[in-house]
């Protein structure tokens, strides 16, 4: 048994790799994160240097707090752009401003110019980075099809952006044996225009916007952006984790460099070192998450994720030794890899399509804060205390909370069970497959629970239509103009054309035996199906296939007046 399980877990692992290479905008996607996120692990190693040279552990402290204010600021801000039109146009202009930022930054260096100027680039950088993921994470589940195919993406994303904290910090690290930091800035912005280039060819089924004059003010939209991420306890479960990691984050930016250059004496180029560690973690954690993509339980490994981004630090506390350092380190890049797939995943299926860009966005204005915060608060301790002591503490925080969460975690884990299979439910539907996962979840939300006795109609010919119906369990007969003119089974729905028609009901729904539904409202209904084209064309074309089926004798009053054969 326990050999079928391992096969059947390489098997969904192999799947999951397999569709997002199959899936063409998908694949553009993710090779856009990796150059992203490579330029930003390369900027990031750089500019430690830069300011560590200028003013050593109290300047990189200040750097990493001023670097992410403003981040934090304009996170939340900028991020309902992304949920007016089309995401991958934001994430283009992000990658080109970064590109650009980055680029001016090294020739700041390369000129020996004022540090202060650097340091203002990298600002400007940051905040477009900051923007950066909430748009490329809201844009993921509008390119999938399925929870699968998103929790897929999300690890392959993870897996990218492992191997982008690998090979970032380690082109940063050997450029920087052999050259300066200015080359290793240029490398960062090159990096950043590919992520921008790869985004141009993007094709794919937008969700329908609201027209610009119905739009409410920006300050608005990010009210509503807050709302909806402070409204639900278990989102405000995942952020208030992931604020703590981005805490322990900030902590580490200014320990790997302190640690590698006073307290395991390897040098500048150890830092590194030290940061390519948590890489090949990362990388190695990543495929190892692949094998969770088909799991149920991604709200207990989020939670050993936020654990392992904290205890290695506290071992290191107590086992300063560099083999050991670079072995713990490797544990945090699993547990950023574990968090990669289950917590953006989590968030990509509890959040409304609508407004996921600003609920991103409130995440990254949390994470740009406490990793501002963790730099100073690192710093500070670190003057107080001392290293080894500063790693103990910050290393105990993630640990501690994480197993605070754990019942609440596991519970969420049934939540998504539940709307796991209504999306199952509704996609035996054939108008309903052709909808992106974001429409298909909306659809999920609004199923209300409808029970029908045996014989009891459902509802009867010339009734006002108001709903649609799919049923769950059991089995109805459509009766019309007095004979049964079909028989509708589980994962059948009946009662579109009367809605999409506007039409009275044609035909009369009885139950043979007990008959357990779940409904839609057609306010519900309508928009979703009408609003994306593929749905629209193929409930046009089974409106089109049963209507010729069966006839009422009678035509209804209401406009337009066309028949539905199924109610």
């Amino acid at each position: 048994m326990g050999e079928q399980v391992r096969r059947s877990r390489l098997r969904d692992a192999a799947a999951a790799f397999a569709s997002n290479a199959r899936n063409p905008n998908l694949r553009r996607a993710q090779l856009s994160f990796l150059g992203a996120w490579t330029a930003e692990w390369a900027f990031t190693v750089a500019l430690g240097i830069v300011a560590y040279r200028d003013g050593g552990a109290a300047a990189l402290g200040l750097v990493g707090l001023l670097r992410m204010v403003p981040s934090a600021i304009f996170a939340p801000l900028l991020s309902p752009i992304a949920d007016r039109g089309r995401r991958e146009r934001v994430l283009i202009l992000v990658s080109t401003v970064r590109g650009a930022a980055t680029a001016a930054a090294a020739v700041v260096v390369a000129v020996a110019g004022p540090t202060a100027v650097v340091y203002a680039l990298a600002v400007v950088s940051t905040v477009a980075a900051t923007l950066y993921r909430p748009a490329h994470s809201a844009l993921l589940p509008s390119l999938c099809s399925t929870g699968y195919e998103l929790a897929s993406a999300n690890m392959v994303r993870g897996l990218l952006d492992s191997a982008a904290t690998l090979v970032g910090p380690l082109v940063a690290a050997v450029l920087l044996q052999f050259t300066g930091v200015d080359v290793v800035f240029v490398v960062a912005a090159a990096a950043s225009f590919a992520a921008a280039g790869l985004l141009v060819g993007l094709r794919y089924e937008a969700p329908p916007r609201p027209a610009a004059p119905k739009r409410r003010s920006l300050a608005a939209e990010v009210v509503e952006g807050v709302r909806a991420a402070t409204s639900n306890r278990d989102l405000l479960l995942i952020l208030g984790l992931a604020s703590a990691q981005a805490l322990t984050r900030g902590a580490l930016t200014v320990l790997s460099v302190v640690v590698a250059i006073e307290l395991l004496g390897t040098g500048e180029p150890g830092v590194g070192a030290l940061m390519t560690a948590v890489g090949v973690g990362a990388v190695l954690g990543s495929l190892g998450a692949s094998l969770l993509v088909g799991s149920r339980r991604l709200g207990a490994w989020f939670a050993v994720g936020v654990a392992l981004w904290g205890l290695p630090l506290a071992l290191v506390g107590l086992v300063p030794q560099q083999s050991a350092a670079l072995g713990l380190l490797a544990f945090i890049g699993v547990g950023n890899a574990l968090i990669d797939v289950a917590g953006f995943t989590l968030i990509g299926r509890l959040a409304p399509d609508e407004v996921l860009a600003r609920v991103f966005g409130v995440l990254e204005s949390l994470v740009a804060v406490f990793i501002g915060i963790g730099a100073v608060v690192a710093s500070t301790l670190i003057d107080l205390t001392g290293v080894q002591a500063t790693l103990i503490s910050v290393g105990l925080v993630c640990p501690l909370l994480a197993l605070a969460a754990w019942r609440r975690l596991r519970g969420l884990d049934r939540t998504v069970d539940v709307l796991d299979g209504d999306v199952s439910l509704l996609r035996r539907v054939p108008m309903f497959r052709t909808l992106p996962l974001p429409a298909v979840e909306q659809l999920a939300r609004g199923l209300e629970p409808v029970a029908v006795a045996d014989g009891d109609p459902v509802f009867r010919q010339g009734d006002p239509a108001d709903r649609y119906y799919l049923i769950e369990d059991g089995a109805a007969d459509v009766v019309g103009d007095g004979r049964v003119v079909a028989s509708l089974g589980p994962g059948e729905g009946f009662g579109e054309i009367a809605l999409l028609r506007r039409s009275r009901r044609t035909a009369t729904v009885v139950a043979v035996g007990a008959l357990r539904l779940r409904a839609l409202t057609s306010d519900r209904f309508l928009p979703v199906v009408l609003g994306y084209t593929p749905s629209a064309r193929r409930a046009a074309a089974d409106a089109d296939d049963l209507l010729e089926r069966f006839e009422p004798r009678e035509p209804f009053d209401d406009p337009p007046a066309t028949p539905d054969s199924r109610g």
